[in-house]
């Protein structure tokens, strides 16, 4: 079995700088981190490759410095690790990201068939939740998303069942590989890298491709193959408090105005004097 994880490096703070000119995240300067939901998926990649056998390839798009989360990835079980970089793929919205990623996959994939996709529900800076779907659209691969546990796996049959998230509950679901699957966090505790693979980490070899290599469409990646883009970024009004009452000089003053307070909300009001009856 061939399973093909995508990783991305996010910044690790809430702090960001966005590019007055493109709208866009300014890595550089930034201490960024594996995105969380990513490494759980390569957990739960890397626990079947240990029950199934097989081989797990991690690929990330992004600049140079995102080679040290695909050494981290290494270093926790990953075989080989791809680093799509190109300046070309600068900018890229979803659409734009999804496409790159599928074209590599399908370089992966001419030299080793790939039966599995996994990937994290959703990247901690962006919360869009499309990449993975729109790499299972783009190569005709059975979609399984929000899920929460790998419940069967027949190599023989091509087949994978999943426990998923639903609206109001859970879904049990089976369909034919090859799938892509995009992960909850609590699908998966990631593990801790041993020594000996930390220091093969550092000497493992990361693959570089850029736009020619996967033979991309200049016109379908980067700002170019971005049909969305951010218009403007703002950090949401601070909240004010509610109002206070002092209770040390006059308690029961207090506790009146905050009941009249609490009574001028008719929602509330209603809810209330229909518990009180």
């Amino acid at each position: 079995m061939h399973c093909v994880c995508c990783i991305k490096q996010v910044p690790n703070t809430a702090d960001v700088k966005i590019d007055p000119e493109t709208n866009t995240l300014i890595r550089s300067g930034v201490e960024s981190i594996s995105n969380p939901f990513d490494l759980v998926a390569l957990e739960a990649a890397i626990q079947l490759k240990e029950k199934h056998g097989g081989r797990v390839t991690v690929i990330s798009m992004g600049p140079p410095q995102a080679e040290s989360c695909l050494r981290e990835a290494f270093a926790l079980g990953a075989d080989a690790i791809i680093l799509l970089s190109d300046r070309a793929f600068a900018g890229a919205d979803t659409l734009a990201t999804s496409y790159t990623l599928a074209k590599a996959i399908e370089e992966i994939a001419r030299k080793k068939p790939v039966d599995l996709i996994v990937c994290g529900k959703q990247a901690i800076d962006g919360d869009t939740a499309q990449t993975g779907p729109g790499i299972a659209t783009r190569l005709g691969y059975t979609q399984f998303t929000y899920v929460t546990e790998v419940q069967d796996l027949d190599k023989a049959k091509k087949q994978i069942q999943v426990k998923r998230k639903v609206e109001g509950g859970i879904e049990l679901i089976r369909g034919p590989l090859p799938a892509l699957l995009t992960f909850e966090l609590e699908a998966a505790k990631p593990r801790r890298a041993t020594l000996p693979l930390l220091i093969a980490s550092l000497r493992a070899k990361v693959t570089v491709w850029d736009a020619q290599a996967i033979k991309a469409e200049p016109t379908m990646i980067g700002l170019k193959g971005s049909p969305t883009w951010v218009k403007r970024i703002f950090g949401p009004p601070a909240r004010e408090g509610g109002p206070r009452f002092d209770a040390q000089k006059d308690p029961k003053l207090a506790v009146t105005q905050g009941v009249d307070a609490l009574l001028a909300d008719e929602q509330f009001a209603a809810q209330f004097l229909k518990g009180w009856k």
